[in-house]
């Protein structure tokens, strides 16, 4: 038996959440297809939004919180007009003030002070936790809640087409679609209440697909039902793995019946984070958890946040970061 199939594999899956399924389902999902219960992933989807979700296997999981806080885009639709308890699509109406007077300039003039820094309330049914109760229960058993404004940034918001319509309770309303790329913790649809506020219309998201985590793509993910397919292919024609940790791993993403074969851990951590290889004594200190002198980070890396540390063999030894005087051991891979 290969070290591999013994002991589950370890990398990234770069899934295509579909709608209606919770983050959290899709996480059981693949525990199913990857035969292993360490499975993670990086930042939540609603249920309601579609588009890329970065899942952790094994060993890979330890990446998922560093992944998490990387920036993220969306493509996303707006509809001015009406506000909802949820902000989005998903939750019952609470006004209907209607946009039939507001035109695309307004709309690209009111975004301007919902770019760059900003101090955003996320929406109140948000798993944002109130004196240790997630805000989406109290709101639920009837509570008003009002959550705090916190940093976010939003470092693109750009607005596409401009649709005027009705809804189904007659309302004039604006569909706007729109482009955001933000960092972590940013609430797309406290964005479109908040544009609905700035024009006095009301808004909230009527869909939301996510199109990038840091440097994964729309384009580098797979639904649920193909990875199923190659996971049965794969078992089908088991394909021996001895390196451990998918150093020998290609990680090729090919439409074939190819086995079901994660991006190996070191290669997603040199696609995530800029990499330093390390020489024979730094490789043996930090595998044995040993903080070096930020002076040992070439100067390049010390203002780069986590670096992905690799040893004179070629494997991922340790997610590391320059802080003061010494080099941060984040987590460990050894």
């Amino acid at each position: 038996m290969s070290r591999r199939s013994a002991k589950g594999p370890d990398g990234l899956v770069v899934v295509d959440k579909p709608a209606g399924h919770t983050s959290h389902d899709v996480v059981a999902r693949l525990r199913g297809i990857a035969r292993t219960r360490r499975v993670g992933h990086a930042g939540t989807l609603d249920p309601m939004a579609t588009g890329v979700l970065v899942i952790g296997l094994g060993r890979a999981t330890r990446l998922l919180g560093h992944l998490a806080l990387t920036e993220k885009e969306y493509l996303g639709t707006i509809r001015l007009g009406q506000d909802t308890v949820t902000d989005d699509a998903e939750g019952e109406v609470t006004a209907a003030r209607g946009a039939g007077t507001v035109d695309r300039a307004a709309v690209e003039v009111a975004v301007i002070p919902l770019t760059g820094d900003i101090m955003q309330v996320p929406a109140r049914v948000s798993a944002v936790k109130v004196d240790g109760k997630r805000a989406y229960h109290r709101v639920r058993e009837g509570e008003d809640v009002e959550l705090p404004a916190r940093p976010v940034t939003v470092s693109g918001f750009t607005v596409h087409d401009v649709v005027p319509g009705a809804a189904p309770d007659g309302t004039p309303v604006l569909d706007v679609t729109v482009t955001v790329v933000c960092s972590s913790g940013t609430y797309i649809r406290a964005l479109a209440r908040d544009l609905g506020a700035a024009l006095g219309t009301g808004g909230h998201l009527t869909a939301l697909r996510r199109t990038r985590v840091g440097p994964y793509r729309i384009e580098d993910a797979a639904d649920l039902e193909r990875l199923a397919g190659r996971a049965r292919a794969g078992a089908a024609n088991p394909v021996p793995d001895d390196t451990g940790d998918g150093a020998g791993d290609t990680g090729k993403k090919d439409d074939g019946p190819a086995a079901f074969a994660p991006i190996p851990l070191g290669e997603a951590a040199a696609t995530a984070f800029p990499r330093w290889d390390l020489d024979t004594r730094r490789t043996r200190l930090i595998a044995n958890g040993v903080r070096l002198d930020a002076e040992e980070l070439p100067e390049p890396l010390r203002s780069a946040g986590p670096v992905a540390a690799f040893g004179t063999d070629g494997r991922l030894v340790a997610l590391v970061e320059a802080e003061k005087r010494h080099i941060r051991i984040h987590v460990g891979f050894s």
